[in-house]
């Protein structure tokens, strides 16, 4: 029951995860062009995103979607964890903090694949239930 209900669940935020990443992308490019003041919003963005890899996690494991999916959000919470870490390294170490963006699109790789295999063995799953409910016609002799 549990793995019926985590399986949609799993796919829907997955793909609202990779939106949500693609306006984090925007909110950073408005910072960049609008000054200063516009980077709250991305950065108040991010913090938001930083739970969804945890969402994905859970619902990888209960869905039952198999060691790569629950690696691939892991991976992405790490991820967010160091985000963070690199932005305060903005002052310290420049080139160091220089790896966020780099670091943020390693993040979106990550969950439009961790999307479209979801999406993938969602269907497969879907395709091979219905094909064994399939009852042949009975033939008439």
């Amino acid at each position: 029951m549990a793995q019926r209900i985590a399986r949609p669940i799993h796919i829907v935020v997955a793909w609202l995860f990779v939106a949500g990443l693609l306006v984090q992308v925007f909110l950073a490019g408005m910072g960049v062009f609008s000054g200063p003041s516009s980077f709250i919003a991305h950065r108040d963005t991010g913090y938001l995103l930083t739970l969804v890899p945890v969402i994905l996690l859970v619902t990888a494991l209960v869905g039952r979607f198999g060691r790569w999916q629950a690696i691939a959000a892991a991976a992405m919470v790490g991820q967010f964890i160091l985000q963070s870490i690199l932005v305060l390294q903005r002052d310290s170490v420049p080139a160091i903090a220089a790896l966020h963006p780099v670091n943020g699109f390693l993040i979106l790789l990550i969950a439009v694949w961790l999307a479209r295999d979801a999406w993938r063995r969602w269907q497969a799953d879907r395709g091979q239930s219905s094909a064994g409910s399939i009852v042949p016609e009975a033939t008439v002799g």
